[in-house]
């Protein structure tokens, strides 16, 4: 071998980066644990808000430390920003996809037109976007093109308005309109993007990531290590709209009367049952002092919004409810009828309920003067920064300064409201967070003013950073999610290790006992592998992820491969009678082109994992394409220098087999082709029986590809799975399925319930749901903070929870599918472009689609039998896909053996290609073996999550060693004996 030099100097600098980057995980690990150590003894578990108190104590400890010098080299925060990103299901977190609203910003475009051409294409293409996988935007287009009429996009009361009008006038065509609002919908969507950046990066959280996912308006958000879940999902989805507003002055007697007179007719309007007993005349009348005692008879009749007043409000507010009560005094109060009930005065009134504080039962309601329009005095364009601070009273509140015109018309509303005695509601989303009154004659200049409320410190900042980053410019749903407590995180992280080491280690113990000296090189190959792969993904900033771990654990099992090559053909140069130098130099020059061709068909399957996978997938493909290229390196010229570093010394031996091995796969004989016919009935009869169960019972598919929420949930004892299923049926409605997960005590709940329904009010409704159900099952003192994900840190509660929308769903459907069809496609290319025969081509997806139809079919038929999850997602892709790569990667080699041979012999009806998969057979059986011990290392030991995942690619390991036998190269010959006959071959 050249350059021997070269090559040691490389992989010595390799391995010391390596280490070098490594060693600032190791620091901020140690550092972390300080850090946990430190708040876990300041506190008691019994303190109320443990979880909170514990992340700021720990959060105070970092930030005291932060800069101290550590080794005379780094510091935690410059470690923090280096150190290996662990993904959400090591850490814990939040992942989430995000859907700017498309149809939001086109009403933003068209100035909220009241157009009912416009309106109807926006209903229309509503309609078509839950069936179609075109762009909201495209689909918009169509739908108007359809009712238009003569309506032209460049209507002046669509997009040829005041705030186009440097883009788009009257006179244009729909065509020259369309490429326009295009570029607009971009601006916009790259305008939430950097919002949703501000905010994120001003939340604290490290190493997050945000991303923007194609043209379709969705942003994917990563925040790893994030612990209150609640606030960090109110941060990203929060519109941000700001405004100032009015209120009337106290005891308004238009708003009394308008009270009045809508009870009286909401009671032929709706059918009320009275649960709770009518309120004593007297009170009413300290409610409503102005109004006539003979306008309410209320002893002897139920009242639909009198009954459900719970007392004054406080400052400019009008009524107090009960929180529970909101919803249907809204619905109330945006009746038609009861709207045109409104006094000429208050003609125009917004109602608008208080933030309620926490654990609040009772909330006020606001009546703003509003206008036509519906438009606020001041919007929160105006707010040129925003920041947390402290009010006279020292308690936490939110300071902001405007800029010229917003100072400017904050002097003139807060003049008008001291003159009409009247406040100022400050609102956020549609929430009144204060309603000051103004003092001050003459208003309040200079455009300073201040939010206060009751607010907890992290509230503020929230808010302010919020503001500072600005508004979205549209809604943002999420559309997909994916929640790990850091419980879980650190159990994953705990079974990671284990079955990596355990894997590790039989890998190396096993070439030790195969291979004799030769094999102790292959494992400090194995090693540097190891540590180069983790080197890369730091040095890469990539994301260890559990999927990752498992990546990294076959590339062990597969890298193993490499070496088992290059020993095979050493031996069979020995056998041949040549001196050791020529064998191993030999061994090592005709092992390479089956190196390089497995490993890059290995490699495209993976690269296509990479280009359609998400999340998690991607950080299996990621490890496995990194891991593809370091054992390839380790395996030709570390593994070569130290096998020329041994025999090079004088007296030294190297056999490449110990007394047991020594013999093994020697001539061996076996008529592969002869047997080619019983095993076409064979896999026949199997693919019939999977395709039969197929399409009567078909698969489990997960929420990945159906939609809905799961979520998996621990509990302290065991629980009937069957008995929870029912309770929650009933709650849920029909479809909601509940399975045991892991241990007993674990369950894994999926639900349809309200799938297209987004928004976070959805998914606090069905938390809350699942605790009231559940709550019998739980640890007595158990409280609802304690059960949602992220805040139980004794382990029971929801661990984790995932939701896809149906939208997602079909995407990831269709992903997944195209990276199935796309890796064949691109394999069969480069099988045929490699061995110049689509014969070669054929028998190699032939044998693939063999494989794969047998791993569908056995989870299609033992589904629903299997201790643990056979559920379809994903990760079940990732593994079909895997399977597929280790196929083809174990056939290549045969056909490559198959080419060499019949190159140099002739191809003898046969004879020399059962030749070709006898010769490999060592190789074939030995590689597969260590990769399933691997595999069976991870299922057993690799935690739940993983064991459907790994189940696959174990029966795939099997059915693809016993295909590249028995399908593939029986195909190929099969189909080439024209050729013999004809001698063309």
């Amino acid at each position: 071998m050249q350059n021997k030099g070269l090559i040691k100097l490389f992989a010595f600098l390799f391995g010391i980066v390596s280490i070098y980057q490594l060693s600032y995980t190791f620091i901020t690990s140690k550092i972390e644990k300080d850090a946990e150590a430190f708040a876990v003894n300041s506190i008691s578990e019994a303190e109320d808000n443990y979880v909170g108190k514990r992340e700021a104590l720990e959060i105070r400890y970092l930030d005291s430390i932060g800069k101290n010098t550590i080794l005379g080299f780094t510091d935690y925060n410059e470690a923090k920003k280096k150190e290996l990103n662990k993904g959400l299901d090591l850490k814990g977190g939040i992942n989430v996809t995000l859907q700017i609203s498309i149809k939001d910003i086109l009403k933003g475009l068209a100035n909220n037109t009241r157009n009912p051409i416009f309106n109807k294409a926006l209903a229309d293409a509503d309609v078509a976007s839950k069936n179609s996988d075109d762009t909201y935007l495209e689909l918009f287009f169509d739908a108007f093109d359809n009712v238009k009429g003569d309506t032209k996009l460049a209507s002046p009361d669509i997009f040829a308005n005041k705030g186009l009008s440097d883009a788009i006038n009257f006179q244009m065509t729909d065509d020259e309109v369309k490429p326009i609002i295009r570029t607009k919908i971009d601006e916009s969507i790259v305008s939430a993007f950097e919002v949703l950046r501000e905010r994120i990066d001003g939340f604290g959280v490290t190493q997050p990531n945000i991303q923007r996912i194609g043209s379709s308006g969705r942003v994917l958000i990563e925040l790893p290590g994030a612990r209150d879940i609640n606030r960090a999902l109110d941060i990203v989805t929060k519109t941000a709209q700001l405004e100032f507003w009015e209120t009337y002055p106290r005891g308004q007697q238009s708003l009394n009367n308008f009270f009045v007179a809508a009870n009286d007719r909401l009671k032929s309007l709706v059918e009320v049952t009275q649960e709770d007993p009518v309120k004593p005349e007297s009170e009413i009348d300290s409610l409503l002092s102005d109004v006539s005692q003979d306008s309410l008879d209320l002893a002897t009749q139920v009242n639909p919004l009198f009954d459900l007043i719970q007392g004054p409000a406080n400052g400019y507010g009008t009524y107090k409810f009960a929180l529970k009560d909101t919803a249907k005094v809204g619905e109330y109060l945006r009746m038609p009828e009861i709207v045109r009930l409104l006094p000429n005065d208050v003609q125009f009134t917004k109602f608008v309920w208080e933030r309620p504080a926490q654990d609040a039962e009772l909330v006020d309601l606001y009546a703003l003067k509003s206008n036509r329009d519906a438009l606020p005095r001041i919007s929160g364009d105006v707010v040129s920064d925003a920041r947390s601070q402290f009010d006279q009273f020292n308690r936490p509140a939110i300071g902001m300064d405007m800029n010229v015109r917003g100072a400017k018309e904050w002097e003139k509303l807060t003049n008008e409201a001291n003159l009409n005695n009247t406040g100022i509601a400050i609102v956020l989303d549609n929430k009144v967070y204060t309603a000051p009154g103004v003092s001050q004659v003459g208003g309040i200049s200079g455009g300073s003013s201040e939010i206060t409320g009751t607010f907890t410190v992290n509230e503020t900042k929230d808010i302010a950073n919020v503001l500072r980053a600005g508004k979205l410019p549209a809604s943002a749903e999420i559309i997909q999610s994916a929640i790990v407590g850091p419980s879980l995180g650190q159990e994953a992280i705990d079974s990671g290790l284990t079955s990596f080491m355990i894997a590790m280690a039989i890998v190396l113990i096993w070439m030790i006992f195969y291979y004799g000296k030769a094999g102790i090189f292959a494992d400090i190959a194995l090693m540097l592998n190891i540590l180069l792969i983790f080197g890369v993904l730091v040095s890469l900033n990539a994301v260890l992820t559990l999927p990752g771990i498992a990546g990294i654990v076959l590339t062990i099992g597969m890298s193993v491969d490499a070496n088992v090559l290059i020993f095979e053909r050493i031996k069979e140069e020995l056998a041949k009678g040549k001196g050791k130098g020529e064998a191993i130099a030999d061994g090592f020059s005709n092992a390479l082109s089956s190196i390089l061709d497995a490993n890059i068909t290995t490699g495209l399957t993976a690269l296509i994992l990479f280009v359609f996978g998400s999340g998690p997938i991607k950080g299996f493909a990621t490890t496995l394409l990194i891991g593809i290229l370091t054992s390839l390196f380790t395996a030709i010229f570390i593994t070569r220098l130290l096998v020329d570093w041994y025999v090079s010394g004088k007296g030294r031996t190297l056999d490449f087999s110990t007394a047991l091995t020594k013999n093994l796969f020697r001539n061996i004989n076996i008529n592969f082709l002869g047997k080619r016919k019983i095993a076409y009935a064979l896999s026949f009869i199997l693919v019939g029986i999977g395709l039969f169960s197929l399409i009567t019972q078909g698969l489990q598919q997960g929420v990945d590809f159906v939609g809905g929420r799961s979520y998996q949930i621990r509990f302290e004892k065991v629980v009937n799975p069957s008995e929870i299923a029912s309770e929650l049926n009933t709650v849920f409605g029909s479809g909601t399925n509940v399975k045991t997960y892991g241990d007993a005590n674990q369950i894994k709940i999926t639900t349809p319930y309200k799938v297209d329904v987004e928004g976070i009010e959805v998914d606090n409704e069905i938390q809350n749901k699942l605790y009231t159900s559940l709550q019998k099952y739980l640890p007595d003192g158990t409280t609802f903070d304690n059960f949602i994900v992220g805040s139980n840190e004794q382990s029971i509660g929801i661990l984790q929870s995932i939701k896809v929308g149906p939208t997602i769903a079909d995407d990831i459907k269709k992903n997944a599918f195209l990276a199935i069809i796309g890796s064949l496609a691109v394999v069969f290319l480069y099988i045929l472009i490699r061995f110049r025969r689509w014969q070669f081509s054929l028998g190699a997806v032939a044998a693939v689609f063999h494989d794969v139809l047998i791993v569908l079919g056995i989870f299609s038929i033992t589904g629903k039998i299997m201790p643990f999850n056979m559920e379809i997602d994903q990760a079940f892709i990732a593994a079909i896909l895997t399977v597929i790569g280790y196929s083809l990667n174990d056939t290549v080699v045969v056909f490559d053996r198959i080419r060499e041979i019949v190159n140099e012999k002739g191809w003898k009806s046969g004879k020399n290609v059962n030749l070709a998969l006898n010769s490999t057979l060592s190789r074939t059986l030995n590689t597969s073996l260590t990769t399933l011990v691997v595999l069976l290392a991870i299922f057993i030991f690799g935690g739940e999550s993983l064991r459907g995942f790994m189940f696959a690619m174990i029966v795939g390991i099997i059915v693809g060693t016993y295909s590249s036998l028995f399908i593939a190269t029986p195909v190929m010959f099969d189909t080439l004996k024209k050729k013999f006959k004809s001698g063309e071959a």
